[in-house]
Protein backbone atom coordinates (compact mmCIF):
# COMPACT_ATOMS: atom_id res chain seq x y z
CA UNK A 1 0.00 0.00 0.00
CA UNK A 2 1.18 3.15 -1.28
CA UNK A 3 1.56 6.28 1.77
CA UNK A 4 1.42 9.74 -0.03
CA UNK A 5 2.90 10.93 3.47
CA UNK A 6 5.83 9.05 3.51
CA UNK A 7 6.23 9.79 0.17
CA UNK A 8 6.00 13.59 -0.08
CA UNK A 9 8.23 13.68 2.47
CA UNK A 10 11.07 11.18 1.21
CA UNK A 11 10.97 13.54 -1.83
CA UNK A 12 11.72 16.57 0.37
CA UNK A 13 14.44 14.35 2.19
CA UNK A 14 15.72 13.74 -1.44
CA UNK A 15 15.47 17.57 -2.29
CA UNK A 16 13.03 17.14 -5.24
CA UNK A 17 10.52 18.94 -3.37
CA UNK A 18 12.08 22.41 -1.62
CA UNK A 19 9.77 22.83 1.48
CA UNK A 20 9.53 25.12 4.53
CA UNK A 21 10.51 24.39 7.66
CA UNK A 22 6.97 24.66 9.16
CA UNK A 23 5.52 22.23 6.91
CA UNK A 24 8.44 19.81 7.27
CA UNK A 25 7.62 20.14 11.04
CA UNK A 26 4.21 19.23 10.82
CA UNK A 27 4.51 16.32 8.16
CA UNK A 28 7.25 14.64 10.97
CA UNK A 29 4.79 15.20 13.42
CA UNK A 30 2.36 13.26 11.40
CA UNK A 31 4.37 10.58 10.64
CA UNK A 32 5.43 9.86 14.19
CA UNK A 33 1.78 9.79 14.62
CA UNK A 34 1.37 6.96 12.52
CA UNK A 35 3.23 4.69 15.72
CA UNK A 36 0.46 6.28 18.34
CA UNK A 37 -2.32 3.66 19.31
CA UNK A 38 -4.55 6.44 19.37
CA UNK A 39 -4.77 6.19 15.92
CA UNK A 40 -5.42 4.20 12.68
CA UNK A 41 -4.23 5.23 9.41
CA UNK A 42 -6.54 3.69 6.97
CA UNK A 43 -6.33 5.65 3.58
CA UNK A 44 -9.22 4.31 1.96
CA UNK A 45 -11.29 6.87 2.24
CA UNK A 46 -9.00 8.98 0.51
CA UNK A 47 -8.25 6.92 -2.21
CA UNK A 48 -11.60 6.56 -3.09
CA UNK A 49 -12.07 10.15 -3.29
CA UNK A 50 -8.52 10.68 -5.00
CA UNK A 51 -9.79 7.83 -7.59
CA UNK A 52 -13.10 9.93 -7.88
CA UNK A 53 -11.25 13.23 -8.54
CA UNK A 54 -8.65 12.05 -10.73
CA UNK A 55 -10.77 9.96 -13.36
CA UNK A 56 -14.23 11.87 -13.46
CA UNK A 57 -13.72 15.54 -12.80
CA UNK A 58 -12.31 17.93 -14.81
CA UNK A 59 -10.32 21.24 -14.31
CA UNK A 60 -12.46 24.58 -15.50
CA UNK A 61 -9.88 26.60 -15.91
CA UNK A 62 -8.10 28.13 -18.80
CA UNK A 63 -5.33 26.96 -20.09
CA UNK A 64 -6.27 23.34 -17.98
CA UNK A 65 -9.69 23.52 -18.85
CA UNK A 66 -11.75 20.35 -19.54
CA UNK A 67 -8.35 18.50 -18.79
CA UNK A 68 -8.54 15.34 -16.41
CA UNK A 69 -7.74 16.56 -12.47
CA UNK A 70 -4.18 14.54 -12.23
CA UNK A 71 -3.54 15.42 -8.22
CA UNK A 72 0.07 16.41 -7.94
CA UNK A 73 2.18 15.07 -5.06
CA UNK A 74 1.24 17.52 -2.31
CA UNK A 75 -2.25 17.20 -3.54
CA UNK A 76 -2.11 13.74 -2.71
CA UNK A 77 -0.34 13.33 0.45
CA UNK A 78 -2.91 16.43 1.43
CA UNK A 79 -6.20 14.19 0.82
CA UNK A 80 -4.97 11.21 2.49
CA UNK A 81 -4.02 13.08 5.74
CA UNK A 82 -7.60 14.71 6.22
CA UNK A 83 -8.93 11.24 5.74
CA UNK A 84 -6.63 8.63 6.82
CA UNK A 85 -5.91 9.33 10.46
CA UNK A 86 -8.86 7.80 12.11
CA UNK A 87 -9.48 8.07 16.20
CA UNK A 88 -9.10 4.76 17.59
CA UNK A 89 -11.33 4.76 20.53
CA UNK A 90 -14.24 6.19 18.66
CA UNK A 91 -16.51 4.70 16.57
CA UNK A 92 -20.15 5.47 14.67
CA UNK A 93 -22.51 3.65 12.73
CA UNK A 94 -22.50 4.85 9.06
CA UNK A 95 -26.20 4.94 6.33
CA UNK A 96 -25.22 1.25 5.60
CA UNK A 97 -25.60 0.34 9.42
CA UNK A 98 -21.45 0.01 9.45
CA UNK A 99 -19.73 0.89 12.00
CA UNK A 100 -16.48 2.95 11.32
CA UNK A 101 -14.11 5.17 13.17
CA UNK A 102 -14.30 8.75 13.58
CA UNK A 103 -11.79 10.85 10.99
CA UNK A 104 -9.02 12.61 13.75
CA UNK A 105 -9.34 15.59 11.38
CA UNK A 106 -12.36 18.55 12.09
CA UNK A 107 -10.77 21.58 11.27
CA UNK A 108 -8.24 21.95 8.33
CA UNK A 109 -6.07 24.79 7.67
CA UNK A 110 -4.33 25.23 4.52
CA UNK A 111 -2.38 28.33 3.59
CA UNK A 112 -1.10 28.58 0.37
CA UNK A 113 0.66 31.35 -1.81
CA UNK A 114 -2.43 32.35 -4.90
CA UNK A 115 -2.41 30.12 -8.31
CA UNK A 116 -1.22 26.94 -6.66
CA UNK A 117 -4.41 25.64 -7.41
CA UNK A 118 -6.02 25.57 -4.07
CA UNK A 119 -9.34 26.78 -5.04
CA UNK A 120 -9.85 23.97 -7.95
CA UNK A 121 -8.53 21.46 -5.31
CA UNK A 122 -11.07 22.07 -2.90
CA UNK A 123 -14.20 22.70 -5.68
CA UNK A 124 -13.16 18.95 -6.49
CA UNK A 125 -13.03 17.75 -3.04
CA UNK A 126 -17.04 19.48 -2.52
CA UNK A 127 -18.12 17.55 -5.57
CA UNK A 128 -16.77 14.57 -4.57
CA UNK A 129 -18.20 14.45 -0.68
CA UNK A 130 -21.46 15.31 -2.37
CA UNK A 131 -21.47 12.24 -4.85
CA UNK A 132 -19.48 9.70 -2.85
CA UNK A 133 -20.04 11.14 0.84
CA UNK A 134 -22.30 11.24 3.13
CA UNK A 135 -26.38 10.66 1.91
CA UNK A 136 -28.60 13.91 2.52
CA UNK A 137 -24.94 15.80 3.40
CA UNK A 138 -25.09 19.90 3.24
CA UNK A 139 -21.66 21.11 1.70
CA UNK A 140 -20.83 24.78 2.08
CA UNK A 141 -18.48 26.95 -0.11
CA UNK A 142 -17.68 30.16 2.23
CA UNK A 143 -16.05 33.28 1.99
CA UNK A 144 -15.90 36.38 3.19
CA UNK A 145 -18.63 37.80 0.92
CA UNK A 146 -21.13 36.24 -2.10
CA UNK A 147 -18.66 36.99 -4.92
CA UNK A 148 -15.59 35.34 -3.50
CA UNK A 149 -17.77 32.07 -2.27
CA UNK A 150 -19.08 31.64 -6.17
CA UNK A 151 -15.65 31.32 -7.13
CA UNK A 152 -15.65 27.98 -5.29
CA UNK A 153 -19.50 26.99 -6.07
CA UNK A 154 -19.30 28.36 -9.80
CA UNK A 155 -16.37 25.64 -10.32
CA UNK A 156 -18.11 22.84 -8.79
CA UNK A 157 -21.43 23.78 -11.07
CA UNK A 158 -18.62 23.65 -14.23
CA UNK A 159 -17.53 20.29 -12.96
CA UNK A 160 -20.93 18.64 -12.24
CA UNK A 161 -22.08 20.08 -15.62
CA UNK A 162 -18.87 18.55 -17.58
CA UNK A 163 -20.01 15.11 -15.83
CA UNK A 164 -23.32 15.12 -16.12
CA UNK A 165 -24.12 17.82 -19.12
CA UNK A 166 -27.61 16.40 -19.75
CA UNK A 167 -28.65 17.01 -15.44
CA UNK A 168 -29.84 13.33 -15.20
CA UNK A 169 -27.60 12.95 -12.08
CA UNK A 170 -27.76 16.36 -10.55
CA UNK A 171 -30.30 19.65 -10.45
CA UNK A 172 -29.40 23.30 -9.50
CA UNK A 173 -31.50 25.75 -8.79
CA UNK A 174 -31.62 29.50 -7.26
CA UNK A 175 -30.64 27.88 -3.93
CA UNK A 176 -28.15 24.98 -4.34
CA UNK A 177 -26.83 21.79 -6.13
CA UNK A 178 -28.17 19.21 -5.58
CA UNK A 179 -26.90 15.11 -6.42
CA UNK A 180 -30.16 13.28 -6.98
CA UNK A 181 -28.24 9.77 -6.11
CA UNK A 182 -27.63 11.04 -2.12
CA UNK A 183 -30.01 13.59 -1.76
CA UNK A 184 -27.02 16.00 -0.66
CA UNK A 185 -26.92 20.03 -1.34
CA UNK A 186 -24.29 22.17 -2.13
CA UNK A 187 -24.44 25.84 -1.29
CA UNK A 188 -23.38 28.95 -1.12
CA UNK A 189 -23.38 30.36 2.89
CA UNK A 190 -20.74 34.12 3.24
CA UNK A 191 -20.42 36.65 5.84
CA UNK A 192 -22.93 38.80 4.61
CA UNK A 193 -25.93 35.58 4.40
CA UNK A 194 -28.96 36.08 6.64
CA UNK A 195 -29.47 33.36 9.41
CA UNK A 196 -25.79 31.73 9.45
CA UNK A 197 -27.02 29.75 12.41
CA UNK A 198 -29.56 27.57 12.20
CA UNK A 199 -27.94 25.14 9.73
CA UNK A 200 -26.55 21.65 9.92
CA UNK A 201 -23.50 21.52 7.68
CA UNK A 202 -20.79 18.20 6.98
CA UNK A 203 -18.56 19.98 4.85
CA UNK A 204 -17.23 23.21 4.29
CA UNK A 205 -14.49 24.80 2.48
CA UNK A 206 -13.54 28.37 3.75
CA UNK A 207 -11.86 30.64 1.07
CA UNK A 208 -9.66 33.66 1.37
CA UNK A 209 -9.96 34.32 5.41
CA UNK A 210 -7.42 36.99 5.13
CA UNK A 211 -9.76 39.23 4.54
CA UNK A 212 -11.78 38.55 7.74
CA UNK A 213 -11.86 40.74 10.74
CA UNK A 214 -13.72 38.37 12.68
CA UNK A 215 -14.16 34.43 12.99
CA UNK A 216 -17.97 35.34 12.69
CA UNK A 217 -18.89 32.54 9.55
CA UNK A 218 -16.42 30.21 10.81
CA UNK A 219 -17.64 29.99 14.12
CA UNK A 220 -21.08 29.77 12.70
CA UNK A 221 -20.18 26.32 10.69
CA UNK A 222 -18.56 25.23 13.24
CA UNK A 223 -21.61 25.05 15.64
CA UNK A 224 -23.37 23.75 12.63
CA UNK A 225 -21.32 20.67 12.79
CA UNK A 226 -21.99 19.95 15.85
CA UNK A 227 -24.05 16.92 15.29
CA UNK A 228 -21.98 15.43 12.54
CA UNK A 229 -19.86 12.25 13.03
CA UNK A 230 -17.26 13.30 10.50
CA UNK A 231 -16.97 16.88 9.79
CA UNK A 232 -14.84 18.66 7.78
CA UNK A 233 -14.39 22.24 7.81
CA UNK A 234 -11.08 23.29 5.55
CA UNK A 235 -10.05 26.91 5.40
CA UNK A 236 -7.82 28.10 2.70
CA UNK A 237 -6.29 31.26 1.60
CA UNK A 238 -3.14 32.86 1.36
CA UNK A 239 -1.83 35.93 3.88
CA UNK A 240 -3.37 39.21 3.74
CA UNK A 241 -3.24 42.83 5.52
CA UNK A 242 -5.86 43.18 7.96
CA UNK A 243 -4.30 43.44 11.18
CA UNK A 244 -5.52 41.23 14.37
CA UNK A 245 -8.04 39.31 11.70
CA UNK A 246 -9.49 36.18 11.77
CA UNK A 247 -6.72 34.55 10.22
CA UNK A 248 -4.21 35.77 12.78
CA UNK A 249 -5.78 34.36 15.32
CA UNK A 250 -5.48 31.07 13.26
CA UNK A 251 -2.15 31.04 12.09
CA UNK A 252 -1.22 31.56 15.96
CA UNK A 253 -2.94 28.34 16.99
CA UNK A 254 -1.45 26.75 14.12
CA UNK A 255 2.26 27.26 15.22
CA UNK A 256 1.48 26.13 18.84
CA UNK A 257 0.57 23.39 17.33
CA UNK A 258 3.44 22.31 15.06
CA UNK A 259 5.51 23.35 17.40
CA UNK A 260 4.50 21.13 19.67
CA UNK A 261 3.30 23.63 22.29
CA UNK A 262 -0.57 23.07 22.20
CA UNK A 263 -1.52 19.80 22.45
CA UNK A 264 -5.13 20.15 23.69
CA UNK A 265 -8.57 17.96 22.44
CA UNK A 266 -9.05 21.00 19.65
CA UNK A 267 -5.77 20.70 18.73
CA UNK A 268 -5.69 17.70 17.82
CA UNK A 269 -8.35 17.90 15.89
CA UNK A 270 -6.98 20.96 13.72
CA UNK A 271 -4.55 20.28 10.65
CA UNK A 272 -2.12 23.27 10.01
CA UNK A 273 -0.71 22.60 6.52
CA UNK A 274 1.32 25.72 6.37
CA UNK A 275 3.29 26.34 2.83
CA UNK A 276 5.74 29.41 4.13
CA UNK A 277 8.89 30.65 3.54
CA UNK A 278 11.67 30.54 5.86
CA UNK A 279 12.75 34.06 5.77
CA UNK A 280 12.32 37.11 3.09
CA UNK A 281 16.12 37.26 2.33
CA UNK A 282 15.91 33.97 0.57
CA UNK A 283 12.91 35.32 -1.62
CA UNK A 284 15.70 37.81 -2.96
CA UNK A 285 18.55 35.52 -3.51
CA UNK A 286 16.97 32.12 -4.17
CA UNK A 287 14.76 31.21 -7.15
CA UNK A 288 14.66 27.51 -5.58
CA UNK A 289 13.24 28.13 -2.23
CA UNK A 290 9.95 29.90 -3.99
CA UNK A 291 8.35 26.55 -3.85
CA UNK A 292 7.95 27.06 -0.18
CA UNK A 293 5.49 28.82 -0.32
CA UNK A 294 4.18 27.61 -3.98
CA UNK A 295 4.25 23.56 -4.52
CA UNK A 296 2.63 23.89 -7.87
CA UNK A 297 5.02 25.87 -8.77
CA UNK A 298 6.82 25.05 -12.69
CA UNK A 299 3.63 22.84 -12.65
CA UNK A 300 0.60 25.19 -12.96
CA UNK A 301 2.03 28.39 -11.29
CA UNK A 302 5.06 29.56 -14.22
CA UNK A 303 8.66 30.33 -12.75
CA UNK A 304 7.75 33.03 -15.37
CA UNK A 305 5.41 34.78 -13.70
CA UNK A 306 7.15 34.73 -10.18
CA UNK A 307 10.47 36.75 -11.94
CA UNK A 308 8.29 39.61 -12.84
CA UNK A 309 6.70 39.83 -10.15
CA UNK A 310 10.05 39.94 -8.11
CA UNK A 311 11.44 42.42 -10.83
CA UNK A 312 8.52 44.92 -10.35
CA UNK A 313 8.67 44.56 -6.12
CA UNK A 314 12.33 45.58 -6.16
CA UNK A 315 10.71 48.63 -8.20
CA UNK A 316 7.76 49.55 -6.83
CA UNK A 317 6.99 49.42 -2.59
CA UNK A 318 3.32 48.85 -3.71
CA UNK A 319 3.93 45.80 -5.25
CA UNK A 320 5.97 44.57 -2.83
CA UNK A 321 3.65 44.39 -0.03
CA UNK A 322 1.21 42.59 -2.70
CA UNK A 323 3.75 40.03 -4.08
CA UNK A 324 5.39 38.94 -0.70
CA UNK A 325 1.90 38.77 0.36
CA UNK A 326 0.04 36.70 -2.33
CA UNK A 327 3.03 35.11 -3.66
CA UNK A 328 4.91 34.18 -0.36
CA UNK A 329 3.31 34.06 2.25
CA UNK A 330 4.58 37.16 4.63
CA UNK A 331 2.05 39.14 6.18
CA UNK A 332 2.10 42.53 5.52
CA UNK A 333 0.28 45.94 7.12
CA UNK A 334 -0.86 46.93 3.93
CA UNK A 335 1.52 49.93 4.46
CA UNK A 336 4.11 51.16 2.19
CA UNK A 337 7.63 50.24 3.88
CA UNK A 338 9.36 53.88 3.78
CA UNK A 339 12.52 52.12 2.77
CA UNK A 340 13.55 48.70 1.14
CA UNK A 341 16.14 46.31 2.42
CA UNK A 342 18.29 46.91 -0.35
CA UNK A 343 18.36 50.73 0.54
CA UNK A 344 19.90 50.27 4.17
CA UNK A 345 21.98 47.09 4.07
CA UNK A 346 25.47 47.56 3.02
CA UNK A 347 28.83 46.55 4.75
CA UNK A 348 30.68 48.66 7.37
CA UNK A 349 32.86 48.15 9.45
CA UNK A 350 34.98 50.18 11.96
CA UNK A 351 36.50 50.18 15.36
CA UNK A 352 34.69 51.85 18.40
CA UNK A 353 37.94 53.16 19.49
CA UNK A 354 38.63 55.05 16.82
CA UNK A 355 36.18 57.69 18.27
CA UNK A 356 37.55 58.26 21.47
CA UNK A 357 37.08 61.84 21.82
CA UNK A 358 34.93 62.67 18.72
CA UNK A 359 31.56 64.36 18.67
CA UNK A 360 28.75 62.26 19.24
CA UNK A 361 24.80 62.14 19.45
CA UNK A 362 23.09 59.76 21.30
CA UNK A 363 19.37 59.01 20.81
CA UNK A 364 17.12 55.85 23.17
CA UNK A 365 13.75 54.99 21.82
CA UNK A 366 12.60 53.29 25.07
CA UNK A 367 10.41 50.68 25.47
CA UNK A 368 8.47 48.30 28.86
CA UNK A 369 7.49 44.80 28.00
CA UNK A 370 6.94 44.10 24.20
CA UNK A 371 8.53 46.22 22.12
CA UNK A 372 11.99 46.78 20.99
CA UNK A 373 14.24 49.10 23.26
CA UNK A 374 17.12 50.61 20.95
CA UNK A 375 20.19 53.07 21.89
CA UNK A 376 21.89 54.50 18.37
CA UNK A 377 25.35 57.06 18.72
CA UNK A 378 25.74 58.94 15.76
CA UNK A 379 29.38 59.16 15.16
CA UNK A 380 31.64 61.69 13.06
CA UNK A 381 35.78 61.73 13.15
CA UNK A 382 36.59 65.38 12.41
CA UNK A 383 38.22 66.14 9.04
CA UNK A 384 35.65 62.83 7.77
CA UNK A 385 32.16 63.88 5.95
CA UNK A 386 31.26 60.23 6.48
CA UNK A 387 28.94 59.05 9.41
CA UNK A 388 29.07 56.20 11.40
CA UNK A 389 26.65 54.57 13.35
CA UNK A 390 26.74 52.64 16.79
CA UNK A 391 23.61 50.94 17.82
CA UNK A 392 22.49 48.02 20.33
CA UNK A 393 18.89 46.88 21.04
CA UNK A 394 17.20 44.93 24.18
CA UNK A 395 14.08 42.94 24.35
CA UNK A 396 12.44 41.15 27.55
CA UNK A 397 13.27 37.61 27.50
CA UNK A 398 9.28 36.71 27.03
CA UNK A 399 9.60 38.26 23.71
CA UNK A 400 11.45 35.03 22.91
CA UNK A 401 8.49 33.02 23.30
CA UNK A 402 5.30 35.43 22.50
CA UNK A 403 6.71 37.07 19.50
CA UNK A 404 4.55 37.74 16.69
CA UNK A 405 6.96 39.07 14.82
CA UNK A 406 9.17 36.30 13.39
CA UNK A 407 7.13 35.22 10.33
CA UNK A 408 8.55 38.98 8.94
CA UNK A 409 11.95 38.03 9.66
CA UNK A 410 12.80 38.60 13.69
CA UNK A 411 15.64 36.38 14.65
CA UNK A 412 16.28 37.16 18.12
CA UNK A 413 18.16 34.56 19.77
CA UNK A 414 20.62 34.86 16.40
CA UNK A 415 20.69 38.55 17.12
CA UNK A 416 21.82 37.95 20.60
CA UNK A 417 24.28 35.44 19.60
CA UNK A 418 26.07 38.21 17.64
CA UNK A 419 26.30 40.93 20.37
CA UNK A 420 23.24 42.94 18.34
CA UNK A 421 20.76 42.69 21.14
CA UNK A 422 20.57 42.04 24.61
CA UNK A 423 18.00 39.80 26.43
CA UNK A 424 16.45 40.52 30.05
CA UNK A 425 15.56 38.13 32.31
CA UNK A 426 11.93 38.40 33.12
CA UNK A 427 8.86 40.16 31.06
CA UNK A 428 10.20 43.58 31.32
CA UNK A 429 13.37 46.04 30.19
CA UNK A 430 15.61 46.63 32.62
CA UNK A 431 16.20 50.05 31.82
CA UNK A 432 19.30 50.64 34.08
CA UNK A 433 21.29 48.19 31.94
CA UNK A 434 20.03 50.22 28.77
CA UNK A 435 21.98 53.44 30.54
CA UNK A 436 25.03 51.37 31.54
Amino acid sequence: MSCYLLEYREAIRRGEIIAGNELITELDNLIADLKDPRYIYDTKDAEMRMDFMENCIRLTKSPFYGKPMKLMLWQKAFIEVVYSFKMAAETYTDSFGMEQHVDRFQKIVLLIARKNAKSETCSGLGLTEGVIGNEGADIVCSSNDDNQASILYDAIDTMRLMIDPYQQDTHKNQRYIKIKATNSKIFKLSDRTRNKEGRNIDFAVVDEVHEMKDNVILKSIEQSQSLKDNPKLIIITTEGFVNDGALDGILRDCRKIISGEDDSISAERTLPWLYTQDSEQEIWTDEASWQKSNPSLGTIKKYSYLRTQIDSAKKNKADRIFVLSKDFNFKQNGVQAWLNTEDYKYSAVYDIEDFRGAICLEAVDLSETTDMTSAKVLLMKSNDKKKYIFQHYWIPESKLENADDKQAGAKYTEWAKSGLLTICEGNDIDLTVVAD
